[in-house]
């Protein structure tokens, strides 16, 4: 049998993050060389990930990247909190978001095909579970493409558990150097993250979502003895009311309720003298997608958060 020496044992480590019975057993089936022990330990890695493919994976990381034009959100999923803060994991992490931002990817599977400085994103993502020892997966990726002229945002809450992309646009180029634009759009972002909007503005809901809401705001009990006519008022404002926490631009502002977002706008308008417009926004709440009905509550951390100007 052919003697591993601790150098070999060593490189071997670093470049893969194997454990130590793992590396000494891929060196001596390689009998010593490396390129062929990294081989090794990524096939064992892929049955690693193969045999872990069914496990749950509602932890993970949320992260963003803003260049130039362009802004990403990339949630990457593993099966604990603890892992979720493992560097290995990190890494993963931060290149997927990084190479997303890099050139548009139209879906998670064309990501996988990516090259980074080490390999393809679906290597890395496999030695990466090799070494872990978790399930993981990317969840889903958005970018933002800024058309014209405006402003992108994006917004990390929690240490990678909410995150949200905010599109502000504008006419003249230099409204966006104005300090208060950029400060508008971070505290928006701040209410995205805290209040869950689903609607940038009461066009965008459709049609047979209100008349769901109609629907079963006409049947509650205390209206049955009410007249058809004073019913279908109340039930109108009712429904409307219901509706406006779910619509951005009608929410109350989160550092200041005597306000709307829609007020902010309008005054940020003022204050750079020219029109601007909330375009478009996305919030990510980590495990959405890999645990149905997952309910996220209000964190209190972001009101207080958002409630401190300037932080």
């Amino acid at each position: 049998m052919m003697a591993i020496s601790v150098e070999q044992i060593k490189i071997l480590r670093e470049k893969t993050g194997a454990g130590l019975m793992e590396v000494r057993g891929a060196l001596t089936e390689a009998e010593g060389d490396i390129n062929k022990a990294v081989e090794i330990l990524r096939q064992k890695g892929a049955a690693t990930a193969e045999k872990k493919a069914s496990r749950a994976t509602a932890e993970g990381k949320i992260a963003s990247r803003t260049t130039g034009n362009s802004a990403v959100l990339v949630e990457v999923n593993c099966e604990t909190d603890f892992s979720a803060n493992n560097e290995r994991f990190l890494n993963l992490v931060n290149t997927i978001a990084d190479t997303t931002i890099a050139q548009p990817f139209d879906s998670v599977e064309t990501l996988l095909s990516a090259t980074t400085a080490t390999g393809t994103i679906k290597e890395l993502l496999t030695d990466t579970i090799g070494a872990v020892k978790e399930n993981m997966g990317i969840a889903r990726i958005v970018r933002f493409d800024l058309a014209g002229t405006g402003l992108l945002h994006s917004y990390i809450h929690g240490a990678g558990k909410i995150g949200v992309l905010l599109e502000l646009t504008c006419n003249n180029a230099a409204s966006t150097q104005n300090p208060a634009f950029a400060e508008v759009a971070k505290s928006i972002c701040m209410q995205i993250a805290a209040y869950a909007p689903e609607f940038v503005s009461r066009d965008e809901i459709p049609g047979d979502l209100v008349a769901e809401e109609s629907r079963i705001e006409m049947g509650k009990e205390d209206l049955q003895n009410k007249p058809e006519a004073i019913r279908a008022k109340i039930v109108e404002g009712r429904v409307e009311k219901n509706l406006a926490g779910r619509v951005l631009l009608l929410q109350e502002f989160v550092k200041d309720p005597s306000k709307k977002v829609s007020d902010v706008i309008a005054e940020l308008s003022k204050t750079v003298a020219d029109t601007v417009t909330l375009t478009r926004f996305v919030r990510y709440a980590l495990g959405e997608t890999a645990v149905a009905n997952v309910e996220t509550e209000e964190d209190p951390l972001i009101l207080a958060a958002a409630a401190a100007a300037g932080r």
